[in-house]
């Protein structure tokens, strides 16, 4: 894949990881739009399983916001890491990010909670390392909605793009004859609910 195509948006499929960022149980009755964003995460991971595409988890403080909802299957994930720092980009999740892609990760496709915070904070330093970002919009939220509709419009000043879930699957995809293209249709076969998270 050409270097101009990432940069117009492209997500190469044997050049990109998954990120979840702290998807956990505490938030559930804390942030907007909770089950919505969960079921969005649940077709991106079923599509990451499907795809092959390297995910990996982050979980904020999980002593005491617990751990990722039992709802999502991370059982692929290259890693489950604990963490205090806002940013998922811990030395620990450095060392695995420099081991995945053949050492050449281009994209990151980058969803969870709190879009103003852990989100915005961890697309920063994957942009600041020469990776491009698709921030999920469906698959982000926050306790309010005015953090999170700005932190949408700062990760745009920033140079992420802003996605949806369908978006993203059909990008790595590319083509309806791709062999786990009937797979991947089966995930959005049902149009997710309206909600607001769409606006920016």
């Amino acid at each position: 894949m050409a270097p101009t195509m990432v940069k117009f948006g492209s997500l190469p499929l044997k050049r990109t990881v998954f990120f979840l960022c702290d998807l956990q149980e505490k938030f559930r009755t804390a942030v907007l739009y909770f089950e919505q964003v969960v079921q969005s995460a649940s077709k991106l991971l079923q599509a990451s399983k499907m795809l092959d595409v390297p995910l990996i988890v982050t979980e904020q403080y999980p002593q005491g916001l617990g751990r990722t909802v039992a709802e999502l299957d991370i059982t692929h994930a290259k890693g489950v890491y604990s963490k205090t720092k806002f940013s998922m980009i811990t030395p620990e999740v450095a060392i695995q990010l420099d081991c995945l892609c053949e050492g050449n990760v281009q994209c990151a496709v980058l969803f969870g909670l709190e879009t103003h915070i852990c989100v915005e904070q961890t697309a920063a330093e994957l942009c600041a390392h020469g990776i491009q970002v698709h921030v999920v919009a469906d698959a982000c939220t926050s306790r309010s909605q005015e953090d999170r509709l700005l932190a949408l419009q700062r990760l745009q000043q920033i140079g992420c793009f802003i996605t949806t879930t369908e978006s993203v699957l059909f990008k790595l995809l590319g083509d309806k004859e791709h062999p786990r293209f009937k797979d991947i249709h089966s995930l959005v076969t049902k149009p997710t609910p309206p909600t607001g998270l769409a606006k920016m």
